[in-house]
């Protein structure tokens, strides 16, 4: 199997998950959450949005929330912005000094989700993330351009592969640093994310630009994530919990079942598993995927969170109690005494 050494987790509980999520999450969990993250050693976070208020009210702290995140030197943090106004927001915080590293910005696949998501025409929409984009890379942010539906519409149903890729090239046309690929409603199976993987790579599309977010709606997230790795991709968004989905507005919903993400803790420890490095601290993972449980008030879906690391070196069993603990490994052996002159 042919795998990176190492892959970039992008970490997105903070802002496509909790956009999915009835419940505000007041400001000091968010902050508290993000600053593990960090600790954890998350390089990619998606920090906040932009929308406005009135519809999206967990977000009417973004600023709040960007001012109190820690900064550390190679942690880059995203923000999502789909007009004007929400730009602007993201550009006044970067000029006091607390802004985020990249903008996001989306476009569906095709125009039926496009006009549900956003409320306008995919050509027209085009137009004006363009000047966003150009606004954006002007005032010094990276950007970083979504084809949403990548791998089916909820709406209209199947999606052609070379059209989503043309939407992925005008992103790069446009200047995104990064172009995410995304299973927004988690209908790609493993072999459709391969032969797409394999037809971006064809097409040009890099494994250091592109970025692969599967959704895990039909539990298949975490397979179609491997069969990129296998070609080669490196960065993979993924959520605490597996929350995430369409955001709460009010509007009506066009998906259904489990809406999110891959989950972070399954993701990240089925790499490392796997001799796949992460930079992630597996320990400080799992408290926070057990911190998210309290602050969300329910039990989220991580099964790695649930069932433990792999027990390599054995347990300690007792027949009337089951499984008490696991067996340390080993300590590392001691290094040979230096042979007397």
């Amino acid at each position: 199997m042919n795998l990176p050494k190492s892959v970039v987790m992008g970490e997105c509980w903070a802002r496509d998950g909790l956009q999915n999520e009835a419940k505000v999450v007041p400001t000091d969990e968010k902050v508290e959450m993000i600053t593990g993250m960090v600790e954890a050693g998350f390089t990619r976070i998606e920090a906040t949005s932009f929308a406005h208020p009135k519809y999206l009210p967990q977000f009417a702290d973004a600023e709040e929330v960007l001012r109190r995140i820690p900064r550390k030197k190679g942690v880059q943090y995203r923000g999502i912005c789909t007009t004007d106004k929400a730009l602007e927001r993201a550009i006044k915080s970067r000029e006091a000094g607390f802004g985020v590293d990249e903008i996001v910005f989306v476009l569906s696949s095709t125009e039926a989700h496009n006009r549900a998501n956003v409320s306008m025409p995919r050509a027209e929409n085009q137009k004006v993330l363009e000047q966003l984009a150009r606004r954006a890379l002007d005032t010094g942010h990276q950007v970083f351009g979504w084809v949403l539906t990548s791998f089916g519409c909820p709406i209209s149903g199947d999606v052609p592969v070379e059209q989503v890729l043309e939407l992925g090239q005008w992103w790069k046309n446009v200047g995104a640093r990064y172009v995410g690929f995304g299973d927004t409603t988690g209908v790609a199976n493993p072999r459709q994310s391969r032969e797409f993987f394999q037809r971006a790579l064809e097409k040009g599309f890099t494994p250091e630009e592109t970025v692969v977010h599967f959704h895990d709606t039909r539990g298949w997230g975490i397979a179609n994530s491997l069969m990129a790795a296998q070609l080669g991709f490196t960065h993979f968004d993924s959520s605490i919990g597996a929350i995430g989905g369409q955001p709460k507005t009010g509007a009506a919903r066009y998906d259904r079942g489990h809406t999110g993400n891959s989950c972070t803790e399954d993701l990240v420890a089925m790499f490392e598993e796997m001799g796949v490095k992460t930079g992630i601290d597996l320990e400080r993972m799992v408290r926070l995927g057990e911190r998210a449980e309290e602050i969300i008030g329910r039990r989220l879906r991580s099964n790695y969170l649930l069932a433990g690391p792999v027990p390599h070196h054995g347990v300690v069993y007792d027949k009337a109690k089951g499984i008490v603990s696991e067996v340390p490994p080993p300590p590392p052996s001691a290094p040979a005494a230096r042979a007397q002159a």
